[in-house]
């Protein structure tokens, strides 16, 4: 199984590298990854993380420029797409089919070849530009997946509210994960 992991230039970078740490510890999923510079720079900014050791959680690491890349065609078979965070630039460029870089292309063929397209955007307050555009997500197809902690887990750490929210990323897209916590309701 392929699995494209975008991660764009907002606030929450750890999502993203959150996914990479643990679907690098499974041989059943390769997994590509696309950084857009804002990334990189926020890599630095948020994390204790370079770059380059994000990159090499990977099993393919792609050029956010390089719209030729085997993941811009639909004849390149994956499961779907997580972008973890998702900027609102992203976004923007995803719903209005502007593919000037790999990420939007690359979310654009998941779209059109109606495979999981997971956006975990990362703004707020939303206005409603924001709004009509993540509206305008899911009506594409796409699946907006705030990273919203699930309190009945009792977290104790930030990490924690971290890995159920990255846990419920890939439970979403059909990865099986030990890591996640499900509500069993109230007995």
């Amino acid at each position: 199984m392929r699995l494209i992991v975008g991660i764009s230039g907002s606030s929450g970078v750890i999502y993203g590298i959150r996914l990479l740490q643990l679907l690098s510890k499974r041989q059943d999923i390769e997994t590509h990854l696309i950084l857009t510079q804002s990334a990189r720079m926020n890599i630095g900014i948020e994390t204790d993380w370079a770059a380059s050791d994000v990159e090499s959680m990977a099993d393919v690491v792609h050029n956010n420029k390089n719209i030729s890349a085997n993941i811009a065609s639909g004849s390149y078979r994956t499961c779907g797409m997580i972008v973890a965070p998702c900027s609102m630039k992203t976004l923007s460029g995803i719903v209005n089919s502007y593919s000037d870089n790999l990420i939007t292309r690359a979310a654009d063929v998941v779209l059109k070849e109606q495979r999981r397209l997971i956006l975990v955007p990362r703004e707020t307050p939303l206005h409603l530009g924001h709004c009509e555009l993540l509206a305008r997500a899911c009506q594409l197809g796409a699946m907006v997946h705030p990273p919203s902690p699930a309190f009945y887990t009792r977290p104790k750490t930030v990490d924690d509210i971290i890995d159920q929210t990255v846990a419920r990323l890939l439970d979403t897209i059909g990865v099986e994960v030990s890591q996640l916590v499900r509500w069993g309701g109230n007995q």
